[in-house]
C-alpha cells in the first residue's frame, strides 16, 4: 500500500472543470428570498466526482482554477483533505471563486442562482493546464459548464485532446445548468459539439428531454443520441428513483434504484459517476460484459441513493462499505 492508503497500481481518474461554493438555505422548501439563512457547502460537479472516487478508495485529481481568495483556498484544502490530488489546480488573483445560491425545494430538487461574472474557473487558459497530470489519467472526466466561455472552453478542448491522445477513457456528464448559458439553443449546440469524442456519457432524464426535444423517456429517444460518427461505448440515462438505463453497441437494459429516505438530491449523479468510473478503472472489461456492467451499475445506483439521504454533496458521498451494506440489504 502507498503511504496514503491507496494502492499504487490503481488507475488515476482526472476530473476537469469547476469547483465553487454553494450557499444552501437552512430550511427546505422556501425561495431564496424567504430563506432565513444559508450554510456554505463546497460544490461543483467535477470536484464532487473527484471526491466520490477517493471516498470509494480510488485515485483522483482535479484540474481547474479557483480564486486566490479565502473560498478558493478553502476548496483546495477540502480536495486535499479528501485525498484528491491538487496538482492540476491554479489560482487567479483577479477573479473570485464562483458562488451559487441553491434553493432546496420541498421535494429535495434544486434551483440555482449563480454569481460568476467572471469567476476564476471561467479564466483557465490552455497554457495553465498540467499536461503531465492529464496524460497520466486512465479516465478523464468533464462536464459542459467549462464550454460556456473562453478561455476556459479552449482549455477544456485542449485537455480532452491531450487525454485522448494519451489513451485515457473520456467520460462526459453534461450536467446542464441552463441559467449559466446565453440561451437554450447555445447550450444544446455546445453540449453536443463534443459529444462524439466521449467513450462514456451519462445524462439525466431531464437532460435527455432537453437534448432530444422529446417528452418521452424511452429507448428510441435515448438511442437518437447515439450518433454514427461518435466514439461512444456506453450511454447512461439516470432516472432518479426509477434507476438507470444503459446502452452499448451490443446490449441495453435497465437497473432498478434503491429506495431510501431522500432529503437532498445534490451530488447524487456525481456519486453515481464516481462509483462507475472506479469500477471501470478496476476492470475495463465492464464496458463489454453486460453482467459486469449491471453489477457496476447496481453499485453506482447504491452510491447515488446514499448521497440523497443527507444534505449537501460532499458530506453525503459514501464509502465503499456504505454501498456494500445497502447492496447486501437489498438482496
Amino acid at each position: 500500500m502507498a503511504p496514503n492508503g491507496v494502492a499504487p497500481e490503481k488507475g488515476l481518474i482526472v476530473s476537469f472543470g469547476e469547483m465553487l461554493i454553494d450557499f444552501v438555505p437552512t430550511v427546505s422548501g422556501v425561495s431564496l428570498a424567504e430563506a432565513p439563512g444559508f450554510v456554505k457547502a463546497p460544490g461543483g460537479a467535477p470536484a464532487n466526482v473527484a471526491i466520490a472516487v477517493t471516498r470509494l478508495g480510488g485515485r483522483s485529481a482535479f484540474v481547474g482554477k479557483l480564486g486566490d481568495d479565502e473560498f478558493g483556498h478553502m476548496l483546495a484544502d477540502i480536495l486535499k483533505q479528501n485525498g484528491v490530488s491538487g496538482d492540476g489546480i491554479c489560482f487567479d488573483q483577479g477573479a473570485r471563486t464562483a458562488l451559487a445560491f441553491v434553493t432546496l425545494r420541498a421535494d429535495g430538487e434544486r434551483e440555482f442562482m449563480f454569481y460568476r461574472n467572471p469567476s476564476a474557473d471561467m479564466l483557465l487558459t490552455p497554457g495553465e493546464l498540467n499536461l503531465d497530470l492529464i496524460r497520466s489519467a486512465k479516465v478523464f472526466h468533464y462536464g459542459s459548464i467549462s464550454l460556456i466561455v473562453e478561455p476556459c472552453r479552449s482549455a477544456h478542448l485542449k485537455a480532452m485532446e491531450v487525454a485522448k491522445k494519451a489513451g485515457a477513457l473520456l467520460s462526459y456528464d453534461p450536467n446542464l445548468r441552463l441559467p449559466l448559458w446565453p440561451s437554450a439553443d447555445e447550450a444544446r449546440k455546445q453540449i453536443m459539439s463534443i459529444w462524439d469524442q466521449a467513450d462514456v456519457i451519462k445524462v439525466s432524464d431531464v437532460e435527455l428531454e432537453f437534448l432530444t426535444g422529446s417528452d418521452k423517456i424511452d429507448d428510441e429517444t435515448a438511442l437518437s443520441l447515439w450518433r454514427p460518427t461518435s466514439n461512444l461505448k456506453l450511454l447512461l440515462v439516470t432516472l432518479g428513483e426509477n434507476g438507470s438505463r444503459y446502452y452499448t453497441k451490443n446490449f441495453r437494459g435497465s437497473v432498478d434504484a434503491f429506495h431510501v429516505n431522500s432529503v437532498d438530491t445534490t451530488g447524487a449523479g456525481d456519486s453515481f459517476v464516481g462509483a462507475l468510473l472506479c469500477k471501470f478503472v478496476a476492470d475495463p472489461s465492464v464496458l463489454e460484459d453486460e453482467s459486469k456492467l449491471r453489477e457496476a451499475l447496481k453499485f453506482a445506483n447504491a452510491c447515488g441513493a446514499i448521497t440523497t439521504t443527507k444534505k449537501g454533496a460532499i458530506p453525503a458521498l459514501p464509502a465503499e462499505a456504505d454501498a456494500l451494506t445497502l447492496l447486501k440489504g437489498a438482496k
